[in-house]
């Protein structure tokens, strides 16, 4: 009996040459992490004097690897300047999900920068994020035009948390106020959707008036490709459709505007 203890024990200690696999929401990957600092020093760094920027927005990759490596290969052909992911860059938040997900969009020719979703919240999902993306709120200028990306899963919180994190928000109207002139705001869930927190829609809402010449919003999450002025006061909110449907939108920005492309592959 000693004997069969013995090789147990040792079997367990040395994997058994990979018999035992690392738990699904182990938090540890291999390949890059901190992907969205090093991304987002690369768009400031080449895009800070741009007068033209061409940005693709995509969202909610989910487990529809095929449709999005498909996305991706779409996107490479289109000669934009960096992409933004929407968020939901994962089904169940699983390490290998986020590993998956990251090589897909590393196939990417322009940097990219990616927003927590709510499915990238299950299980250590938020932990998992973190050590592959970074903060959950993060902002960066090109070409004068700051990106501001908020986390607005209220629900994934229970509601006890600061999302979408006015403080953040406030501090972002101000600062690095000399690089900028103009704001787009990012999020995954959207003002009034089950992932957002509604009791401070109007709040929400006000607080964007302090954001210097705030251009529009763009969002993920609902799995379709509407266009809303969703306070019925001219600001726009584009939603970016999943890889499923096989859309994402392309923004062209210049000192007079924008331009929308509604892309389908």
């Amino acid at each position: 009996m000693k004997k069969y203890v013995l090789i147990l024990t040792t079997c367990m200690l040395s994997a058994c040459d990979g018999l035992f696999d690392i738990h699904p929401y182990d938090v540890k990957f291999s390949g890059e992490t901190g992907i969205n600092k090093k991304q987002m020093a690369v768009i400031e760094s080449h895009f800070k004097n741009s007068d033209t920027l061409r940005v693709a927005f995509i969202s909610d990759t989910h487990l529809w690897l095929s449709d999005a490596r498909d996305q991706v290969a779409d996107v490479n052909k289109r000669n934009v300047d960096f992409v933004v992911h929407c968020g939901d860059l994962t089904d169940t938040a699983t390490a290998k999900e986020y590993e998956w997900s990251r090589d897909i969009l590393q196939g990417l020719k322009a940097p990219f920068v990616a927003l927590i979703g709510n499915h990238d919240y299950l299980g250590t999902g938020d932990q998992s994020y973190g050590v592959m993306y970074g903060d959950k709120d993060f902002s960066f200028i090109a070409g004068r035009v700051k990106f501001v990306c908020l986390n607005t899963n209220a629900t994934e919180y229970d509601y006890l948390a600061a999302v979408p994190n006015f403080d953040f928000m406030e501090e972002e109207m101000v600062k690095d106020s000399a690089q900028f002139d103009r704001t787009i705001l990012v999020m995954h869930a959207p003002p009034y959707s089950d992932q957002f927190n509604n009791n401070v829609c109007k709040a929400f809402r006000r607080y964007l008036d302090y954001f210097p010449g705030l251009m529009f919003c763009v969002y993920g999450h609902n799995h379709d490709d509407v266009v809303e002025d969703i306070y019925n006061d001219g600001l726009l909110f584009y939603s970016i459709d999943c890889a499923q449907h096989r859309k994402y939108r392309i923004f062209t920005i210049t000192p007079d505007g924008y331009e929308m492309e509604h892309i389908t592959y």
